[in-house]
């Protein structure tokens, strides 16, 4: 019976029945996407006239290169740095670190989202408190953490952990709240209640709003981990940034930032992913 309400919840088309899909799809027509391969194309215009420009400023020496590296230097630099080892060792660590406190994080935010949701009182009681936590900045927090922490891995682990929380628990609580009540109730008729209506009617429908919040947290988890490790000193691409700072090698902390905006870029692309893959076959 319970999957009575859930395939009534699977099945239920945005335009209503199959004839008036048809309707729909005949009134209006149909939207033709360029090929896959094109589109990636298209994406990448914006950096290459970023690029374009970059590499025009500093052919013209209209900035100085100390202000604004070549864009050659900048990848000898990140040669260099991945041949003698230290990119890859500062990557790895970086992408620990974050991936880590996402997982604290969402162990934290994924009940506590849920609770939120099914309980006024609960709403009431932890909201306005996990709204003023964002107002307090990462930075700010980082060297309370290693007082109370002490140095290392785990202030920085937690650190990732309280960015990652709030987009999280935001979603969780969101996607739970604009449930069809229709379909709820029909479940509940069918004897659906408890860890059965979560597992087979809640958590399916909510998914992809909770998935968006995975999303999220999963990109501003490497900001978290950066923050951490100014504050530590550890030996991420934070840490190799101070160092390049420092031995006033403006290419290699060029260099550190686009590998920075790569990990968000491709933690970003698996959290799309995981949504693509968990969507409906007819949504794909």
């Amino acid at each position: 019976m319970i999957w009575h309400a859930a395939t009534l919840a699977a099945n239920r088309p945005a335009a209503g029945s199959e004839d008036e899909r048809a309707r729909v799809e005949t009134a209006q027509p149909r939207k033709l996407h360029p090929p896959f391969q094109l589109g990636r194309l298209i994406a990448m215009v914006p950096a290459l006239v970023v690029l374009l420009l970059w590499q025009l400023l500093s052919q013209h020496q209209a900035i100085s290169a100390y202000l604004l590296p070549a864009p050659g230097d900048v990848a000898h630099a990140l040669h260099l740095a991945w041949v003698d080892h230290s990119l890859p060792t500062a990557i790895m660590t970086t992408l620990g670190e974050s991936l880590g406190g996402f997982m604290l994080g969402a162990l934290v935010a994924l009940p506590l989202g849920y609770a939120i949701a099914h309980s006024r009182a609960l709403s009431w009681l932890f909201e306005p408190y996990i709204a003023m936590s964002q107002a307090l900045p990462a930075v700010a927090l980082a060297p309370l953490l290693v007082l109370w922490l002490g140095y290392g891995t785990l202030p920085i682990v937690v650190l990732c952990a309280l960015i990652v929380f709030f987009p999280i628990t935001v979603a969780t609580v969101l996607g739970l709240r604009t449930l069809d009540r229709d379909v709820l109730d029909a479940a509940a008729v069918d004897g659906a209640n408890g860890w059965a209506s979560l597992w087979y009617i809640k958590a399916p429908l909510a998914l992809p709003s909770i998935l968006a919040g995975v999303r999220a947290g999963l990109t501003y988890s490497i900001t978290g981990a950066v923050v951490g490790e100014f504050v530590v000193n550890a030996q991420g691409l934070g840490g190799l940034i101070m160092i390049a700072r420092g031995n006033l090698d403006t290419p290699l902390v060029f260099a550190a930032l686009l590998v920075l905006a790569l990990l968000a870029a491709a933690l970003y692309g698996t959290g799309r992913l995981l949504e693509l893959l968990s969507a409906p076959v007819e949504a794909k």
